[in-house]
């Protein structure tokens, strides 16, 4: 079973940054994309960013501009650099392998973002 370890979140204040970071423990077969995902309290889970295989990246329209998502392909990595921060981004944000086949989905224990005004 794959494990997603996540790190680097925290507080910041706005128009900070803060950089995520997110590794599988073994390698990831059938891999479709690695993203980011957040749940802020009351709300549902929403994409943030994703990266297929080849680099491709897809992104929320309220990060376009702030965000940015890479990868590591060979090492089944991921990872967020987040900029000019707002308090409207607080929440955990969740690491997520898609993949091809059963089970369809790994999930990180996620990673609290709080953004103070």
């Amino acid at each position: 079973q794959v494990q997603l370890v996540e790190s680097g979140g925290g507080l910041v204040q706005a128009g900070g940054s803060l950089r995520l970071s997110c590794a599988a423990s073994s390698v990831i077969s059938n891999l479709n994309t690695m993203g980011w995902y957040r749940q802020a309290p009351g709300k549902q889970r929403e994409l943030v960013a994703q990266i297929t295989s080849d680099g491709n990246t897809n992104y929320a329209d309220s990060v376009k501009g702030r965000f940015t998502i890479s990868g590591d392909n060979a090492k089944d990595t991921v990872f967020l650099q987040m900029n000019s921060l707002n308090p409207e981004d607080t929440a955990v944000y969740y690491c997520n392998a898609n993949i091809r086949k059963f089970p369809y989905n790994y999930w990180g224990q996620g990673t609290q973002v709080t953004v103070s005004s």
